[in-house]
């Protein structure tokens, strides 16, 4: 079979629909097909050749999305890489991604300029503003192309891993990805043309890509845009001006705007559903909003390598079970009594990693993805999350998930702590032992630190950290994700500074 994967995701919006909004800009479904079959003539005039890849690196915005979807339109494969990403991490990822062009503002310049010139192969520079710019005169000069039709198993886009562990993958997603990125909010959402899509997260982070822009635009839907960073002052002012009936966030923001006592004001605007994923949504976020809006958050569980939500749950007890068209399987030899690794597959599953043979071996086999995180199987086949195999420790000769540990103390910490995360470390004798860092919310630090210490006495004793660090930051990725492979080291220095 073959298509085109950015026109699959164009067919559905009936013509005067509105496609996109972001500040006071709106666009049809009819001029955004326009424009995206421009915008393919423009990668086509620049010499873009299919099967080349384009780095699109900017904040949100409606031509962000026009120039995204002009590349696989145009034959080529597009990746969306944070506009913040400090020089020092783009630069290997333009190196191993051999990019032929990169996409971007006009205030990137400055600082992208020399870091290309000083590439073997640099790609071409291509920057999107209005007036005397290369993209600009392109598209002026540009004819309104055909889709490229390829293989639905050929490359369409990139998604960078949020390496949360460690370094950033290339994980690669084929054209057929397009074909069901909505089955997730039509079939537990109820998604539908008439719907507005909002989400926090941005555009180069798979949760909002996958799960908003795409299975919006799928389905005809309006998706909202928004160039700004996300905080709860934000996502308040961008529910009262674009009103979405589909919110997409993820939890340390459904947490801070509980803790802002900002939830209640998101009650009666005509919101129908709020999603939460990205990582594991706490029991206690769970019921505080719950009880200052009186709806529920459904939360998901996907990858950058799923691309869309593939479990979700709708219950207060957390459990997960298969979105629409996914399928789960369980290794055959697995102890159904302990944390394993699940299986799955669905069409958003990616065909693999960029150059990582034995990352793709360990991850990838005929169709099926097997993620990094580990799930303890319940009735129904239900699934209860227990994080990483690295967060799963053997203390005591009894297994520990890092995560179970966390959503106690968060739960009994309640809005005293802002943030905290558990780590496994080697003990002088060593043995292993768990560390907790925790950052106590404003003018809660007293009230913190006495509840978690009461929170810690009723763990089991192979369950209770050994040692409490309070700091001022946890290490986050790009996407606001916990960068937990940095926390044994700051757990060091917390003990460095504490013996000093």
């Amino acid at each position: 079979m073959t298509m085109n994967a950015a026109q699959t995701l164009l067919q559905a919006g009936a013509a005067q629909a509105t496609a996109l909004e972001c500040g006071s800009e709106t666009v049809t479904y009819d001029a955004l097909r326009e424009r995206v079959r421009r915008a393919a003539g423009a990668w086509r005039g620049l010499g873009l050749r299919p099967g080349e890849r384009v780095i699109v690196t900017a904040p949100d915005s409606i031509d962000w999305v026009v120039a995204y979807l002009g590349v696989i339109w145009a034959g080529g494969v597009v990746i969306g890489v944070n506009p913040r990403l400090a020089l020092t991490e783009l630069a290997p990822i333009l190196l191993e991604s051999e990019v032929r062009f990169v996409w971007c503002e006009a205030d990137s310049v400055n600082s992208l300029a020399p870091l290309l010139a000083g590439m073997a192969q640099a790609p071409t520079l291509v920057v999107s503003s209005t007036g005397d710019s290369n993209w600009a005169r392109e598209l002026d000069l540009a004819p309104e192309v055909d889709p490229v039709q390829q293989d639905e198993q050929a490359p369409a886009l990139w998604i960078g891993t949020s390496g949360t562990t460690g370094v950033s993958k290339g994980v690669i997603h084929a054209q057929r990805m397009a074909l069901q990125p909505h089955s997730f909010a039509c079939g537990v959402l109820q998604l539908t043309a008439a719907d507005r899509l909002y989400a926090s997260s941005k555009l180069f982070f798979a949760y909002a890509l996958g799960n908003s822009l795409l299975a919006g635009l799928r389905a005809g839907a309006a998706v909202i845009l928004d160039r700004h960073w996300p905080d709860p002052e934000r996502v308040l002012a961008m529910v009262r001006a674009h009103r979405p009936t589909l919110v997409f966030c993820v939890p340390t923001l459904y947490s801070k705007v509980l803790q802002d006592g900002m939830a209640h004001q998101l009650a009666g605007q005509g919101i129908r559903h709020f999603v939460s994923a990205g990582e594991s949504l706490p029991a206690s976020v769970r019921q505080g909003w719950r009880a200052a809006t009186g709806g529920a958050i459904v939360s998901g569980y996907g990858t950058s390598e799923t691309l869309c939500l593939m479990l979700y749950s709708e219950d207060d007890d957390g459990l997960l079970r298969t979105t629409p068209q996914t399928q789960l399987r369980f290794a055959p030899d697995a102890d159904p009594e302990r944390p394993q690794r699940i299986w799955l597959r669905s069409g958003a599953v990616a065909l693999g990693y960029w150059k990582r043979p034995q990352a793709q071996a360990d991850g990838f086999q005929d169709g099926w993805y097997c993620p990094g995180d580990m799930f303890l199987r319940r009735e129904d086949d239900r699934l209860e999350f227990a994080g990483r195999i690295d967060d799963m420790l053997k203390i005591s000769g009894r297994w520990v998930s890092t995560l179970w540990v966390e959503q106690a103390i968060a739960g009994a910490a309640r809005d005293s702590v802002s943030q905290l995360a558990c780590v496994g470390v080697r003990t002088p004798e060593g043995l292993t032992a768990l560390s907790l860092l925790a950052i106590a919310a404003p003018g809660q630090q007293a009230v913190a630190r006495q509840r978690v210490r009461d929170a810690i006495v009723t763990l089991p004793t192979y369950r209770r950290p050994h040692w409490v660090h309070w700091v001022d930051a946890l290490p986050l990725t790009a996407t606001g994700k916990l960068q937990r492979s940095r926390l044994a080291a700051l757990h060091a220095a917390a003990l460095a500074s504490a013996a000093a």
